[in-house]
């Protein structure tokens, strides 16, 4: 399977074959070992660089990490109520990937249904992006480019920022399949009390046991090329049993824990072979019966120990992300209980207009809300997007990327009011648009979601809006660093505003000169008219400080400055007059400056202007 330890198929049923004697015989005289404490010196600082809202419920933070010093990625998925108690806080639940997590998505979203099953519980989910044989731990040393600080990250560096900034509480749990549910368990031995809930599906859960570190390192090396000896040393060094779920179970006791494995053999989810209970998953065989050997060796440590659990053998199945899928699903009332949260999402009924709505928008899905305020009218949650109504707008449903560009601007209390219309395909077939009271929000899979407003969005609509030159926009307004105004670029030019001059547009050779010259921090300012036609197919854009000209004829755009030089040209008849269309910036010359056009030269020397 893909991401799910695509291990060489004969080479691993061979290693795991000859793991299996040993790794019982260890389990059974395993002495507990003198653990390593998790990392105590908090890494302060993590900032957040970048949100991109991927939907209204599923959030991508690019963060900063001090301890990893570099950028570390998760994605959110909010809880039931974000929108509907939007002064509430929720507690935490993090999903670990396996072996081989990708640096673009959760194993979660991407092999599993963990969005849409999440959509109607009341905690927001964390999904660490990125680790692919990691442990989710802070390794000795950087290997392949990465020197990986997961743990100091998820427990020191993370928290503050979902409890400062994502309506977080401190309540939490751990979650994760194969690598990742021996990271679980790890964490919560680590970091006693950090977490409520620690769920192990398909777990390593014996680190140490004879032969376990030869075949972590053979999984590592084939899963990138990493080195177990950059991540806890040989397997001597006392940092392997720091990490050992086993040796460490003493530490648990008080969190709700939840373990479970397959048997190797063929489920409801393998394809059979001509041999009994053997699929055509043999890697995927091999590794649930080392899994289950591991599991079952901790939840006899545990029950040893006095600690409950929740443990689940199943009697088939192999290491595939179906039997992960429906083991975060067996899990959750563990975890809810833990978390304090309902275990089923709460009644609701769809009526009046919404109803409407939501019959001709199937894609929606169930409800997961009652009605509630939304800006000057009301709003309901669905599973896969929310549908607003008011006396003006009517009822309008919203999702995916548009919707998740609509939360990022504010939502229903943000500039762009309620939606107005429905979300329709744009006459080209690449896109999307999307009306509201206040503005648009386009979508296609070349720019993203931008939203167009305002004074920019009336001045686009002089250019004729996506089917005008300046097409898509590719980014939202923003402020103009510098001076009071604002900018949004599109695919064929961009918009800029100021107070004093109105919204214009800048586009092709005269945009290209504009930029040359710093944009409004330069000595033109802010433009104060569109691109305007001239004779012989040339261009001009009047700015606060001069102008820009082009024409075929001189094949580049020029700036003519107000001031002395412009105003002569303005003498001679501008581009229809004796000199024709500039051919050069100005230029200083002994005294003074000058600049050339296609028939003449002007000169400023002494202060005396001559044009010849």
């Amino acid at each position: 399977m893909r991401r799910a330890h695509r291990l060489r198929s004969r080479a691993l049923v061979l290693c795991a074959t000859a793991l299996v004697t040993p790794f019982v015989v260890q389990a059974a005289t395993s002495g507990v070992a003198g653990a390593m404490p998790a990392h105590e010196a908090p890494a302060a600082g993590a900032t957040v660089k970048r949100v991109t809202w991927m939907t209204d419920r599923r959030v991508e933070l690019e963060i900063f990490s001090p301890s990893a010093n570099g950028p570390v990625k998760v994605q959110l998925l909010l809880a039931r109520d974000w929108y509907a108690k939007p002064t509430a806080k929720f507690p935490v639940v993090y999903m670990l990937d396996g072996l081989r997590a990708q640096d673009d998505e959760s194993g979660w979203t991407k092999d599993a249904r963990a969005e849409s099953f999440f959509a109607e519980k009341n905690a927001n989910i964390v999904l660490p992006i990125g680790g692919q044989s990691s442990f989710y731990t802070d390794w000795q040393k950087a290997d392949q480019g990465k020197h990986y600080m997961w743990e100091t990250f998820l427990t020191k560096e993370l928290p503050p920022i979902l409890e400062g900034q994502w309506r977080s509480t401190n309540v939490r749990s751990v979650q994760g399949l194969s690598m990742g549910g021996a990271a679980a368990m790890m964490l919560a031995t680590r970091n006693p009390g950090f977490f409520k809930e620690a769920s192990s599906f398909s777990g390593f859960l014996q680190t140490t046991s004879m032969g376990m570190p030869q075949a972590i390192q053979y999984a590592q090396h084939d899963a990138g090329g990493f080195t177990t000896e950059n991540m806890w040393g040989k397997p001597e060094d006392p940092d392997w049993a720091a990490h050992d779920p086993y040796v460490n179970a003493d530490k648990l006791r008080g969190t709700a824990l939840y373990v479970s494995s397959g048997s190797g053999s063929t489920g409801a989810y393998d394809t059979p072979t001509n041999i009994p209970g053997v699929s055509t998953n043999t890697p995927g065989m091999g590794l649930e019966i080392l899994s289950r050997l591991s599991s079952q060796n901790f939840a006899t440590k545990l029950n040893e120990l006095g600690i409950p659990a929740q443990v689940v053998y199943r009697p088939s199945g192999t290491h595939t992300w179906q039997y992960w899928d429906f083991e975060m699903r067996q899990a959750w009332p563990t975890v809810a209980n833990a978390l304090g949260v309902e275990n089923e999402k709460p009644a609701c009924k769809v009526g009046g207009a919404i109803a409407n709505t939501v019959k001709a928008n199937k894609w929606l899905g169930d409800c997961l809300t009652g009605e509630y305020p939304a800006g000057d009218g009301v709003a309901q949650d669905f599973r896969f997007g929310r549908v607003t109504w008011s006396k003006g707008t009517g009822a309008q449903a919203i999702g995916g990327r548009i919707g998740g560009l609509y939360s990022a601007t504010g939502g229903t209390a943000g500039p762009l009011g309620l939606p107005a219309g429905p979300e329709k395909a744009l006459p080209n077939g690449i896109g999307r648009i999307q009306t509201f009271k206040n503005g648009l929000i386009y979508w296609s899979p070349s720019t993203g979601a931008a939203s167009v407003r305002g004074a920019i969005k009336d001045a686009y609509a002089k250019q004729g809006f996506e089917r005008g030159p300046l097409k898509l926009p590719v980014a939202d307004e923003h402020k103009t660093p510098k001076k009071n105004g604002s900018v949004q670029p599109f695919q064929g030019g961009t918009i800029l505003f100021s107070p004093a001059t109105g919204a214009h547009a800048v586009q092709g050779k005269i945009q290209d000169k504009y930029a040359s010259t710093g944009w409004e921090n330069g000595p033109l300012g802010f433009p104060k008219s569109d691109e305007v036609a001239l004779k012989n197919m040339g261009r001009v854009t009047l700015f606060e400080g001069g102008s820009i000209y082009w024409s075929p004829a001189t094949g580049n755009a020029w700036v003519i400055k107000n001031g002395p030089v412009m105003d002569a040209y303005k003498a001679a008849g501008y581009e229809k007059g004796k000199l024709g269309y500039p051919t050069g910036d100005e230029s200083p010359i002994p005294g003074g400056v000058q600049q050339t056009f296609q028939f003449g030269v002007i000169k400023i020397v002494n202060g005396k202007v001559t044009v010849a």
